[in-house]
């Protein structure tokens, strides 16, 4: 009897090895890229496999990277940025099927790399009971009786930057958005002075940076920075949060409101859920509240005769203040007409915020298109704000658009109702 004997095969080079796990995900890239034939999908590109068109929307300027495929495809195109598929929409009516009628079918959310700056507790990536409760804890917190007292305090930061402007030449951004950060802690926290508000405030200024650079979690990049900072602000928060709890003072401030709330069942926020939620508010309204006070500055500089009104009015509440003796009031707001539609037009014509996500929570016909689930719908504020239907001269700055007699802007809200320029 003999025995036979084989021996193994060489092993393969490892840079053979190497190229074949290379094609392998290059093919299942480009069998996720392939999309089913008896489907209608939006017109548009998907751009490059995994990347899409990222690249393209940060080189553009955003408002032309849309308003370009809008002219190419129509009010309703699919691309692929920040990965995700998205479609986009740009019509009043189809962004208040996806934001009002049929907003069910279209769950707030972010891509994964803003949701992981915020916190995946924030109120903007949930639906149902969740949602709902945060929202109104949030928004109890900025009625006009939770910000009233806030007003004369507010005077005060802005009291205290005047001064550090006068014979300067100041980035007005940069400047306005100190400005707002200190407002934000007033309204999170009920104070601003602190050593530990000095320590969120630099963790939030390296997590701002990173939101808005391409997503590349690589050392050294202000992405992978920002992920850090957001780890340390998370504990920094854990902290506060935990000695407010033990200190059973009454909190001012969003932080009080969420320390304070209870569900049915009498169970508390957990700290990840009042930090991640207390941070979403600082994002929806610091860079936001930021842009709009330096178009407003920008506006009125353009205009000399606006400049001159609105002058005039502030002057006038100024009089008002300098004979009663008193500092300014929630009520002297609300006497401030043109003021208040100048900041409108504002935010019409910089539509500080150019979209907004929403996700398909299944597929869904829309416009004789399908959008297939998990696919991220974006409503283009930039172009429902400036169409010319509704808005003649829609380049024009022009506050009397939002005068009462204005007809063309009351038909917009009858039919289409108020699109927000900051929906999250």
């Amino acid at each position: 009897m003999h025995l036979i004997s084989f021996s193994p095969p060489p092993p393969l080079p490892t840079f053979l090895l190497s190229f074949s796990s290379l094609l392998l995900l290059l093919l299942l890239f480009l069998l996720q890229w392939r999309q089913p034939k008896d489907k209608r999908f939006p017109p548009g590109s998907m751009g490059w496999p995994y990347i899409g068109e990222t690249l393209m929307l940060y080189t553009q300027n955003p408002n032309s990277f849309f308003s370009n495929r809008q002219k190419r495809y129509g009010d309703i195109f699919k691309t692929h940025i920040l990965g995700c598929p998205c479609v986009m929409i740009s019509s009043p009516e189809a962004a208040k099927i996806v934001l009002v009628s049929k907003a069910h079918l279209f769950k707030p959310t972010y891509p994964p790399s803003k949701e992981k700056m915020i916190g995946p507790e924030a109120l903007f990536f949930h639906q149902g009971a969740y949602h709902s409760r945060l929202k109104k804890l949030v928004q109890a917190s900025f009625l006009p009786s939770a910000i009233r007292g806030s007003v004369s305090e507010i005077e005060q930061i802005v009291l205290k930057f005047l001064p550090t402007w006068k014979n300067a030449t100041i980035n007005t951004l940069q400047e306005m958005k100190k400005y707002a950060f200190d407002v934000a802690m007033i309204s999170a926290f009920g104070y601003q002075h602190d050593l530990e508000m000095e320590g969120i405030k630099n963790l939030y200024q390296c997590i701002e940076k990173g939101y808005n650079s391409m997503p590349l979690d690589l050392p050294g990049t202000p992405y992978h920075k920002a992920i850090k900072a957001r780890e340390q602000l998370n504990e920094t928060l854990r902290r506060l949060i935990q000695k407010r709890r033990e200190s059973g003072k009454q909190i001012d401030g969003l932080l009080g409101v969420l320390l304070a709330a209870k569900d049915q069942k009498l169970n508390q926020l957990s700290d990840s859920q009042i930090a991640d939620n207390i941070i979403g508010v600082i994002f929806a309204a610091h860079d936001t509240t930021a842009s709009v006070l330096t178009w407003v500055l920008k506006y009125l500089h353009d205009n000399q005769d606006l400049l001159d009104a609105v002058t005039r009015e502030q002057e006038g509440i100024l009089r008002q203040k300098i004979e009663e003796n008193r500092g300014l009031t929630w009520d002297d707001t609300r006497h401030m007409p043109l003021t208040t539609r100048v900041i409108q037009e504002t935010l019409r014509t910089a539509s500080i915020l150019s979209f907004t996500f929403r996700e398909a929570v299944q597929d869904v016909e829309f416009e004789g298109y399908i959008i297939p689930r998990g696919w991220k719908v974006l409503p283009l504020f930039r172009s429902i704000h400036h169409c010319a239907d509704f808005f003649p001269q829609p380049e024009k700055f022009d506050p009397s658009r939002f005068e009462v007699s204005s007809s063309f802007a009351l038909e917009y809200k009858l039919k289409y109702g108020r699109i927000n320029t900051n929906t999250h």
